[in-house]
This record gives C-alpha cells, structure tokens and sequence, in this order.
C-alpha cells in the first residue's frame, strides 16, 4: 500500500503522559513518525508530527480527536514540500551575507523548475561558538549542506566539520586560513560562487555532483 507523509498540528492539553498517548494513537494506526516539534507548551502543547501513513489521514485525525486531551488536529502540508532541502551558511557576517546572494540566486532558479530549496544563515564568531553550532546543523531537520564562510576556522570546528560530514552531511568552505578548508568536501574561493555551487549539488534539478568532481578547490 503507498504511504501518504504529511504534516498534524495537534493541539493538546500540557502535562505528563501527552506524547504517549498520541503517539500510541499514531502507531495503532501504523504511522511512521519521521519528526517531532514542540511548537508551544503554555497554556496548551501546540505539537507538530510529520508522518508517513499507508492510506487516508482521517481516520488517523479522528481517532486523535476522540482522545479526551485533544482540543484540535489539522492536516497540513509536510516541512519537505514546502521549504525543502535546507542549506545552512555560518560565520562572518559579510563572507555569510554574500554566500547567500549566490545560494539564494540559485535556489530561485531551480525552486521556479519544480526544486525545494531553502536558506538559513547566522552570523556567528567563535571556535566553540561556531564548533557547536555545526554539530546542532546534523540535529536540524531537511538540512542537508552547510557552508562555512569566514576569515580564518580551525581547531575543535575542524573537528566538528569531520564529525557531520561522516553523519553524511555535505560541507562546503571559504578558501580561509585555518585547518577547515582541509576537512570540507569542497573549497570554493569566491562565497557567491560557493553559494551557486552548494545549491547546485543538492539540488535534483541540477546535473551536478561534487562527487564527479576532478579537484575540490576552486
């Protein structure tokens, strides 16, 4: 039987035990939960699931609102098809904002062929800072490239870098000084062309792959 995924909006009474009882309402009916957000907790627990169901998502809705905990259920579209493959850009503000022109610019070109393609940038400083900060990009929901833009990255965000590459996340870094250039997948010298070229190998849209690449610094 083909599986519909799509995204509920419970809204629910706070407390202890409310997730247990949705979810085992979800899993009677054989849903496959793919992710989990708490969107408010006071005065009520706003809860979003994105899940997969083989066949219809109203009786799923149904039996959710039978529960006594339950205020409301609305089926919504899920996070994949409408923001898409998310591309995360850290570091110096300037190096960032420009990366986002390229990737930006690019993600338009393909989003208008079909492509679900989203950007988010933070301008960060720090080695712990920005350390930490990539390993949280291997926790965040869709993201599936992270570019690195800054003057000079090494030490523990080189270590970091290494860690989520191998969680198969694809990282992409500014020809900076440090050691951070040497652990990216790619190394692109000019942020708008490295914001064009991040987009390019993640989306499907795209014949491009850094896999087929010959060198990786450009």
């Amino acid at each position: 039987m083909k599986s519909d995924k799509f995204g509920l909006v419970i809204l629910a009474e706070g407390g202890p035990g409310v997730l247990h009882q949705l979810t085992g309402v979800i899993a009677a009916h054989s849903g496959d939960i793919a992710s989990i957000e708490i969107v408010e907790s006071q005065p009520h627990s706003r809860i979003y699931f994105e899940i997969e169901l083989p066949g219809e998502a109203a009786a799923l809705q149904s039996d959710l609102m039978a529960l006594s905990i339950v205020k409301n259920v609305t089926v919504v579209e899920n996070l994949q098809k409408i923001y898409g493959k998310r591309i995360i850009i850290m570091g110096g503000g300037a190096q960032v904002g420009q990366v986002a022109i390229g990737a930006i610019s690019e993600a338009d070109r393909h989003n208008i062929r079909g492509e679900h393609i989203s950007v988010d940038t933070i301008p960060l400083v720090g080695e712990q800072q920005l350390a930490d900060a990539v390993r949280a990009v291997s926790r965040l929901p869709r993201a599936r490239a992270l570019v690195l833009a800054g003057s000079i990255m090494g030490g523990e965000i080189e270590i970091a870098v290494r860690e989520v590459r191998a969680q198969g996340l694809l990282v992409v870094s500014l020809n900076m000084a440090g050691s951070v250039p040497d652990a990216a997948d790619l190394v692109v010298t000019d942020p708008v062309q490295a914001g064009v070229m991040t987009v390019m190998a993640v989306a499907d849209t795209a014949k491009f792959t850094v896999e087929r690449l010959k060198r990786r610094v450009f």
